[in-house]
């Protein structure tokens, strides 16, 4: 197929369709309208249309005879006011305008918000898939890259003569063109009638959507619910190299039987395609010869007698354009956020449904003549192609009947100071430092607050705040919440150079910091220390004067792991905090009586349930200063005087593992991870019937939970995990497929949430607001959580899995890719990959390394260096050295290929004990056994070198594995005094030194205190 050359001027003839088409009169203009936001300045886009039509000279075209000449000039951009563009009911002059004199095609720009930008061209000169490239290129332009271009001047008379040569065309059809289907949208006036057209958008691409709605449309419209359909084809199919925006396209009739499926048409339609069956309806060439008055009239004669009948040569037009990704539509400074077309209407002809996908939504026009009640109806066809594509069963769910009233006028920061002024002598903390009123707290808050509010921190400044579970931290959180600023919790438990690294990206001017962590290298330019041990040596005069936050204002910002490698900071607003509060207080019962223990990380959005629960219903909150191991635990459980708790699924099960028994508690809240049956039975017998154990969900870009649900033996003890629920006030779950479509009762589906628990975004990250803060096709805001989930029978919510890499370890996100981009910023590896790797057999997951080196370096020195910069948890549990990676056929790493650490300890032969190794005593013996029962392996496969966390091993099963030794090794009075050495367990975690440090601290058969 010969194509024009750069040089050569651009012309072609006329095609048969193209000359019926400029004698037809009426609305026949192609148009497609892109929305975004940002901003697209009129001389910037003008200039793009230039150098785009230049690549496609077909859309400058002038008609001289039975030719189309190339004019040179690029066509014009009109720029209009918001005001005079009404994207509701699309009814605007400027849409109408028509292209049959003069330029062929134009652009027009619509400012305000969206931005809009619609590309419009003469019907006869070109169709919806080559104005389609043409708008792509003229973004191509405007992004500074080089236009794809399309510069075949081949009609489609020439295509069809072309692929008759190679294939006979099937015989044409004749009588495809009877008036004899009634139109959907009703009966029209005669005389002269304005076009019309009405637009919605459905969540989700539709495959086999041609089909559902002619099956839909049919049943409901067509005589005895058979229906005719001209469903367009872009003959460019045939021919895959020709780039042409001319009018390539052509109908295939698709006919549907009374009473046949979606299927069934489906299948017929593919039947037809794959016979190439749209090239049978084509225009008679000898409609070139027709002058073209005759051929005016001939069209209005038909009109006419259409309009007289009630009748059309088919029930519809149904146009289906594809997918389309709206980055090719998007440009510096402008993102596209919507994507659809608004179709051209010829004398006689039935309405056309345009459907067009983009952004993981369905947008679809119908286009028709105006006449009294077409608009109307026009809408209800629209409601039923929804329902044929979206079922509205799909769509509601009766739990996220979730509206209640949220206050405007308040806030935790009022809340606060209003429970203080009530219970002022009432304790709100305890813990190692004693007892601490109310009235104490909020001056300790009142001092905070002020000292920042010296140092210009208000609404929109952030704060950080390193310091441990105690009053000094608690006193800080509310003071910068009280001067109006947002909090960012740091775990000092974190490397030095994670800790800047979050404060840099948070542009976090003030931090908060209490000894002795205040001599650690951790601050980056431009931001502020205060000592809080230094603040509360202040007596400040009258109490400070709480900033009036506003809903809108951020409250905390917290840190997630992020899949390029670099941690997102999650940005939570007053409104959505507030919004928590309310829904958790009244759904766990929090009241003045409750006593909560802070067991969990500061950095772990989580203890906000801890912090704000008990503190604004006038309870007292419990300080745990040490971690959370099983003599921590124990000693909350039966010493504290707790009533409530607040951990994670991994935490409980190591409670279950303690020989505790209690009646004193009320609540038991775990979130973080997904809960099994046998941990919650469990938990069940350990606190009695009538403590509840709630499972609570919620990512942190949803504000600590969004859903719960109090578990029941009899109705959850036959699964395998407890459900999630329902959702929290004023929050929504949808459930949609990987289209983005709702998916059927009972299907899984990944969870989108809505509501006023979302947060404002990312902190400065655009980029990944657009990707996980979409918007529903009504405009609804959600969160993408890449978790999956169905509804149960019951109503529930269950939560099934993860849809990638994502793993939790502690009840902490993790993403590989960041572990994986920490190892590789080491000066001897070239590349690493990080993945979760699971024992046969065992619940949990590790994070294992896999490294290509280029100098000599061991597993430890890489994870030691790891461990540099990442939190603990995210420190791989083993790191092998490879000498290549696998890769798929698609160049993809082959996870499934990579060596399983694992394995030989689960399978292979025994190791023995290496030679010279001296013989096993009774406490290693003891030791190994637990060590065996924890791991899930054989006995003989350890011996004195065995790794616990290269074995498997992770945070959780290493507190139970102590545990075990603690009940079965030492003696009872010995557990303190063992687990005291924890950090040197944690540090070389092997069989035979856990069994030193037992023998050390006494272990069966050695006295108490005897020296390694």
């Amino acid at each position: 197929m010969r194509h024009r050359s750069e040089d050569e001027p651009y012309g072609r003839r006329l095609s048969a369709g193209e000359r019926l088409s400029i004698g037809m009169g009426g609305h026949n203009v192609v148009q497609h309208v892109v929305e975004g936001v940002g901003e697209v300045r009129a001389e910037d886009l003008g200039a793009a249309v230039a150098v785009a039509s230049d690549a496609c000279p077909g859309l400058r075209l002038r008609r001289r005879g039975q030719r189309w000449t190339d004019s040179g000039i690029a066509p014009a951009v009109r720029v209009l006011d918001a005001g005079a563009f009404d994207r509701e009911r699309l009814d605007s002059s400027a849409l109408r305008e028509p292209l049959d004199s003069g330029p062929t095609c134009e652009v027009v720009l619509v400012t305000g918000a969206p931005t809009t930008v619609v590309f419009r061209a003469w019907h006869a000169v070109t169709d919806a898939r080559g104005l389609m490239l043409w708008a792509a290129d003229v973004f191509r332009a405007l992004r500074g890259e080089e236009p794809l271009g399309a510069r075949s001047a081949v009609n489609s008379d020439e295509l069809l003569r072309l692929l008759d040569q190679s294939q006979p065309l099937p015989p044409a059809l004749r009588a495809a063109g009877r008036l004899e289907w009634p139109s959907p949208l009703g009966r029209l006036p005669r005389g002269r009638r304005a076009v019309v057209w009405r637009r919605r958008t459905v969540d989700g691409s539709h495959p086999a959507a041609t089909a559902k709605v002619a099956a839909a449309l049919s049943a409901k419209h067509g005589p005895g619910g058979e229906g005719r359909f001209f469903v367009p084809v872009d003959l460019r199919r045939h021919a895959p190299d020709i780039r042409s925006t001319a009018w390539l396209s052509q109908a295939l009739v698709l006919d549907v039987r009374g009473g046949d499926s979606w299927e069934e048409v489906h299948r017929r339609m593919l039947t037809a395609l794959a016979g190439r069956q749209e090239l049978a309806l084509r225009t008679e060439p000898r409609s070139l010869r027709m002058p073209s008055p005759l051929l005016r009239l001939l069209c209005a004669a038909v009109d006419g007698e259409a309009v007289r009948k009630d009748r059309y040569s088919a029930l519809a037009f149904i146009t289906h354009l594809g997918d389309f990704d709206l980055g090719d539509f998007s440009a510096a400074g402008f993102r596209a956020t919507g994507l659809y077309t608004l179709g051209a209407v010829g004398p006689g002809a039935p309405p056309s449904l345009e459907m067009l996908e983009s952004g993981g939504r369905t947008d679809i026009t119908v286009t028709w003549q105006d006449g009294p009640g077409v608009a109307e109806r026009a809408e209800e066809l629209l409601a039923d192609i929804e329902e044929a594509l979206s079922p509205r069963a799909h769509r509601r769910w009766a739990g996220n009947d979730t509206a209640r009233p949220l206050p405007s006028d308040l806030s935790v920061v009022r809340l606060f100071r209003q429970q203080t002024l009530r219970t002022p002598h009432r304790v709100a903390l305890s813990g190692p430092e004693g007892e601490v009123t109310y009235r104490e707290l909020s001056r300790r808050a009142d001092i905070v607050a002020a000292a920042l509010s010296r140092r210009g921190a208000g609404p929109g400044t952030v704060v950080g705040l390193l310091a441990d579970r105690s009053v000094a931290a608690v006193a800080g959180l509310w003071g910068v919440l009280r001067a109006g600023a947002c909090y960012l919790p740091l775990d000092a438990r974190h490397p030095d150079a994670r800790l800047t690294a979050l404060l840099a990206d948070a542009e976090a001017s003030l931090c908060l910091v209490q000894r002795p962590y205040d001599r650690r290298t951790y601050l980056p330019l431009d931001c502020e220390p205060l000592v809080l041990d230094d603040l509360e040596t202040d007596t400040p005069g009258e109490p400070f004067q709480d900033v009036e936050v506003r809903g809108d204002d951020l409250a905390y910002v917290i840190y997630t792991s992020g899949t390029t490698g670099r941690p997102k900071g999650v940005q939570i607003e007053h409104r959505s905090l507030l919004n928590y509060v309310r829904w958790a207080t009244r759904e766990f019962e929090v009241d003045a009586a409750t006593r909560l223990p802070l067991i969990t990380s500061p950095s772990f959005d989580v203890s906000g349930t801890s912090v704000f629960l008990p503190l604004l219903a006038g309870g007292e909150v419990i300080l745990v200063r040490d971690e959370p191991n099983h003599l921590t635990l124990r000693r909350v459980i039966e010493r504290s005087g707790a009533n409530t708790l607040n951990l994670t699924p991994s935490h409980l099960d190591l409670i279950g593992q303690l020989d505790v028994l209690t009646t004193e508690f009320r609540s038991v809240i775990v979130i973080g991870e997904q809960l099994r049956v046998e941990v919650a039975s469990r938990a069940q017998e350990i606190f009695g019937p009538k403590c509840r154990i709630i499972n609570e969900y919620g990512p942190t870009e949803a504000t600590i939970g969004c859903t719960a649900h109090t578990f029941d033996e009899e109705l959850d003890g036959a699964g395998a995990t407890v459900p999630i629920g329902l959702p929290a006030d004023n929050t929504a779950v949808f459930l949609l497929n990987d289209r983005r479509g709702f998916v059927a009762p009972g299907e899984a589906g990944e969870m989108y949430l809505a509501g006023v628990q979302l947060a404002r975004g990312y902190r400065g990250r655009p980029d990944l607001d657009a990707e996980r803060f979409p918007t529903l096709a009504d405009g609804t805001r959600v969160y993408r959580t890449g978790d999956l989930a169905r509804i149960l029978p019951s109503g529930r919510l269950e939560f099934i899995g993860r849809i990638d890499d994502q793993v939790k370890v502690l009840g902490h996100r993790v993403e590989p890719a960041e572990v994986a981009q920490a190892l590789e910023t080491h000066p001897a590896v070239d590349r690493a990959v990080v993945v979760a790797k699971a024992r046969r057999g065992r619940f949990g997951k590790s994070l294992i390394g896999y490294v290509l080196v280029h100098e000599e370096v061991t597993p430890g020195e890489l994870e030691e260096y790891a461990a540099e910069r990442l939190p603990r948890y995210m420190v791989p549990a083993a790191t092998l050295l490879l000498p290549r990676l696998p890769y798929t056929v698609s160049g993809k790493v082959d996870v499934g290929a990579l060596p399983d650490p694992f394995a030989d300890d689960a399978d292979g032969p025994s190791r023995g004990r290496p030679e010279g190794e001296a013989p096993v005593d009774p406490v290693e013996e003891a030791v190994a056994r637990v060590w065996a029962r924890t791991l899930g392996v054989e006995r003989s496969r350890l011996d004195g070198q065995s790794d616990f966390l290269r074995l498997g091993g992770d945070s959780l099963s290493l507190l139970a594995m102590l545990a075990g030794v603690c009940r079965e090794v030492l003696d009872a009075d010995r557990e303190d005094a063992f687990m005291a050495d924890l950090a040197l367990i944690i540090s070389e975690p092997t069989l035979r030194h856990v069994a030193a440090l037992a023998r050390r601290v006494g272990g069966p058969g050695n006295g108490p205190g005897e020296q390694v």
